[in-house]
């Protein structure tokens, strides 16, 4: 959510950032400026008059001390309680309203994040593997590994399950991503996935995603799309002692998307399913410190990437693709071979002070009584899914088998894949 007191004081900058956006949240922030308006101005019509009661009530306690005949002063304090009453009334709907209003800006976009809808080309790492034969997919590498079909029969599609050395290699690619991100500070959390409405609303996920989300289900929960809507909860409500920052959260959990999208290489295989097991990077930051550690969770994807001896590129997405809590992010494009093109494999967003004001988390400095709200960031370490198709297709050999990177072994995968027996 956005600061008031920011569209209060700076209404022109905020327009001409929302607009780049869309041109049509200007009218949005008119609309939220006037609604402050008529809130503001009946909460002070509300305290004037709360005062001339407390003032009234003080005379008629004195007059019956005094003894005297205070019946046509307490009818009029009546009748101001009633109007105190009413104001107030008026008052907390105005505060409904303004917030209505609010939580459907979306976050104001960095000065550096594209135009429109185009991203913008970082860097590009490595170079795409070439093969003197007939490239395959990785269903086709996989064979029983990775079974679509009775996932189907089971759920419906784009379920499927992953059978096998597959397993392990899972198991091993979580295991040794969680112990590099406790390297770089990043304590490990498995949340909960089963969430209340709260927390979707406070990592801006509602309303603005409901199409995608598994939920309500019974008891009001929604099934999560990310551990990040857990993580940001993590301190709800909460102030956070500024020696404590940053605050570094590394969570795995299985993810739940209604994925939108017809059939084809964007839902072939396991590329784009309705769960899927990730890692997510978290973080709790100074205001000041969170373009740095936006800049930081970039490089630990990026490390990732490249000692699995994957191909990639990363991009700064265009405003137009970003979604309603980010104000900049990055992808990170791992090159698909059999689709002969660069796919989304991580991304990382710089949400500033959008999700930690819907869900109240404050930070302290010095022991003072003064507190600001934090920054949050997000970044994927691993999205297990894409990750095995990228390093299926990339080591896959002439006579079918499928090299791994050596970083995984010692965590329990196999040197290589549907080798051949000799």
């Amino acid at each position: 959510m956005l600061d008031i007191k920011v569209i209060r004081e700076s209404p022109d900058d905020v327009k001409a950032a929302l607009a780049r956006r869309d041109p049509g949240l200007v009218a949005a922030v008119d609309d939220v400026l006037a609604k402050d308006g008529e809130w503001r101005s009946a909460t002070q019509a509300a305290e004037n008059l709360r005062a001339a009661q407390r003032q009234k009530s003080e005379n008629v306690a004195a007059g019956k001390r005094a003894g005297e005949d205070v019946s046509a002063e307490l009818a009029g304090l009546q009748e101001l309680s009633a109007q105190v009453k009413t104001l107030s009334e008026q008052a907390t709907l105005g505060r409904q309203q303004l917030d209505a209003l609010l939580v459907r800006l979306p976050n104001l976009p960095d000065p550096d994040a594209p135009a429109g809808t185009d991203s913008e080309l970082v860097r590009v790492v490595g170079e795409p593997p070439t093969f003197d034969f007939g490239v395959l997919d990785h269903l086709t590498l996989a064979g029983g590994g990775i079974d679509m079909e009775r996932g189907a029969n089971l759920a419906g599609s784009r379920f499927g399950y992953l059978l096998g050395e597959l397993v392990l290699v899972e198991l091993a690619l979580v295991r040794w991503v969680l112990e590099k991100l406790g390297a770089h500070g990043f304590q490990p959390v498995i949340p909960p996935v089963l969430v209340r409405e709260r927390a979707l609303y406070g990592t801006g996920f509602l309303p603005d995603t409901e199409q995608q989300l598994y939920g309500p289900i019974q008891d009001g929960l929604y099934l999560t799309g990310t551990s990040e809507v857990a993580l940001a909860s993590l301190h709800d409500s909460e102030i956070i002692d500024a020696e404590s920052l940053p605050l570094r959260y590394a969570g795995y959990s299985p993810c739940f998307r209604r994925e939108a999208g017809a059939a084809g290489k964007n839902t072939h295989g396991m590329f784009r399913v309705h769960q899927f097991d990730k890692v997510e990077m978290f973080s709790f930051t100074d205001p000041g410190a969170s373009a740095a550690e936006h800049e930081r969770i970039l490089a630990i994807e990026e490390e990732i990437l490249s000692e699995l001896g994957l191909a990639y590129r990363v991009v700064n997405i265009g405003v137009g693709d970003l979604g309603n809590s980010a104000a900049k992010k990055y992808d990170c494009e791992a090159w698909i071979p059999s689709q002969g093109r660069y796919r989304e494999l991580t991304s990382c967003s710089n949400t500033t002070d959008y999700q930690a004001r819907r869900l109240d988390i404050r930070v302290r400095s010095g022991g003072g009584k003064r507190t600001e709200t934090v920054h949050t960031l997000n970044g994927t370490a691993v999205a297990v899914g894409r990750t095995l198709i990228a390093l299926l297709e990339s080591g896959q050999r002439e006579d079918r088998s499928v090299a791994l990177p050596q970083c995984l072994s010692q965590w329990g995968a196999p040197r290589e894949l549907f080798a051949k027996s000799q």
